[in-house]
């Protein structure tokens, strides 16, 4: 008899795996660890956004309403990573979103509000979100810089009918839009103020107080210089519709200086996205474009062969998303990412994993089945960076979260996004939530990422490009969890516990 061993042969290959006739989210899947011999802070984490948008760190700040606006966009691209600012607005809007992440060098929370010396503040509601109104001889971003006027100095106005001019205060001491932290912090020290003012020309970009200063110094270090662009300016994207009259909103977003434009639409394989594809590859050839979102090979392949750059992977795998259940239509997020993957690969077409993303185990299994960043919801609403006011709710601290399919947001314009703008019925895919108060993504980022590069150390694997190259050897091997194995790999047997990562 021969007692020769069998060769060793241990879980499933990812092509036996998704080959099998279901369909996969995260939490069904677990991958098997391989060989460690080098330290987690070697693993490289840098990636494509898309062909021509290399990143330092692989994630993406996804474009909801209740997600990404300015300092959100300003916070991820000093993290490494890009926002894609949401479209569920006017396009001047969506501009003066993107013209204000692009025109600083630090990731301070603000969203200047202009307004000329003749004009009446009465009410704190004209202020925004922002400690101060920015005076420039127009009222527009573009004006001179002539003084400002702080909350506080308005509210202690009796007279509130009385004009800008008759209570502003002058201009700060100013420095170029450009200045890191370091320089800031030199100049109020210099200068025994609390505010200093960042200048483009005689153009105001926004006042840096003092307290914000001291609040980004608090957080881990930054990644070294963020995502910059060619321009010298933070890289930011936008997601724009594929209606005839998002060609003009593209003009006004491309005139801002976005880096990539996303084409957003739950299904993406349209003639409308095909059509959309090729007249911004014609107009404006050295944009990036994001087409999806996809979930299948064939909705990859008639999107890559129209000439897209990069492609969104994820159909109804989000938290607040509801279109697998009113429509029946979608994939389990972990098939569908390694499905598209697999063929996007071949063109040199980055992938993009939407959805799905609640912790930092789902990112490293995202990244490890072929993708090269992941974009995320949720995983970022209730951050300080995101758009909206923090409220309480049953003793917590919350900000509202919403599905851009939700009927609330498409009352606002995000419909053309599920194709359903000129339908006479909406049908909601989406619904409108809360999420706690995480603090500031320059806070939990980075933390996130040191988990990312634990899990790619435990699977074997240095890079983004290292762990996709196991995976397509076969030697990366995974298998699937049973209902029992999922409770036994997440906390149990206890009467109580403290969740905290960090």
């Amino acid at each position: 008899m021969d007692f020769t061993p069998p060769p060793i042969e241990d879980g499933y290959a990812a092509e036996k795996l998704f080959n099998s006739g279901f369909s996969y989210t995260y939490d069904d899947l677990i991958f098997l660890p391989h060989y460690i011999d080098f330290a987690a802070d070697a693993v490289d984490l840098s990636t494509r956004l898309s062909r021509n948008i290399p990143l330092s760190t692989p994630f993406v700040a996804s474009p909801m309403d209740t997600v990404s606006e300015s300092s959100m966009a300003s916070a991820m691209a000093a993290l490494g990573g890009i926002a894609i600012v949401h479209p569920n607005n006017t396009a001047s809007r969506q501009a003066a979103l993107i013209r204000a992440a692009k025109s600083r060098r630090v990731p301070i929370l603000s969203e200047p509000v202009f307004v000329s010396p003749s004009d009446v503040v009465e009410s704190d509601e004209d202020f925004s979100a922002s400690p101060f109104l920015l005076v420039t001889d127009s009222g527009s971003s573009t004006g001179k810089f002539i003084g400002f006027v702080s909350k506080a100095n308005w509210s202690n106005q009796n007279d509130k009918s009385l004009r800008v001019s008759d209570y502003m205060e002058p201009p700060p001491s100013a420095l170029p839009w450009s200045s890191d932290l370091t320089k800031i912090e030199e100049e109020l020290e210099k200068k025994k103020g609390n505010i200093v003012a960042l200048v483009k020309g005689e153009e105001a970009v926004d006042l840096v107080t003092k307290e914000e200063v001291e609040r980004v110094r608090g957080y881990p270090r930054l990644v070294s210089g963020g995502s910059v662009g060619a321009d010298g300016e933070w890289m930011v994207g936008a997601a724009v519709g594929t209606r005839e009259q998002d060609k003009e909103r593209l003009e006004h977003l491309v005139k801002a200086g976005i880096n990539a434009v996303v084409l957003d639409s739950s299904q993406g394989n349209s003639i409308y996205q095909l059509e959309m594809i090729k007249y911004v590859k014609k107009v404006y050839p050295e944009l990036d474009v994001i087409g999806g979102n996809v979930v299948t090979m064939y909705q990859a392949e008639n999107l890559i062969q129209a000439g897209v750059d990069g492609l969104r992977v994820g159909m109804g795998s989000g938290s607040i998303c509801t279109t697998q259940e009113v429509c029946a239509v979608g994939r389990g997020q972990g098939t569908a990412v390694y499905k598209v993957s697999s063929i996007a690969y071949k063109s040199g077409v980055p992938v993009i994993a939407d959805g799905g993303i609640s912790n930092s185990g789902h990112i490293v299994k995202a990244l490890s089945l072929g993708a090269s960043t992941v974009m995320m919801g949720s995983f970022l609403a209730g951050s300080l960076e995101a758009p909206g006011a923090y409220v309480y709710q049953n003793g917590q601290r919350v900000k509202k979260y919403r599905g851009m399919g939700s009927l609330e947001a498409m009352t606002q314009g995000s419909d053309q996004r599920y194709l359903g703008d000129t339908a006479k019925l909406k049908i909601a895919q989406g619904v409108v939530g809360a999420v706690k108060d995480k603090g500031s993504v320059l806070k939990f980022i980075p933390y996130t990422a040191q988990a990312v590069r634990q899990g790619f150390q435990d699977i074997g694997a240095n890079s983004l490009q290292s762990a996709h190259d196991l995976l397509r050897s076969r030697v990366l091997r995974l298998e699937v969890r049973s209902g029992a194995a999922q409770v036994e790999g997440g906390i149990h047997g206890l009467a109580s516990y403290e969740k905290k990562y960090f």
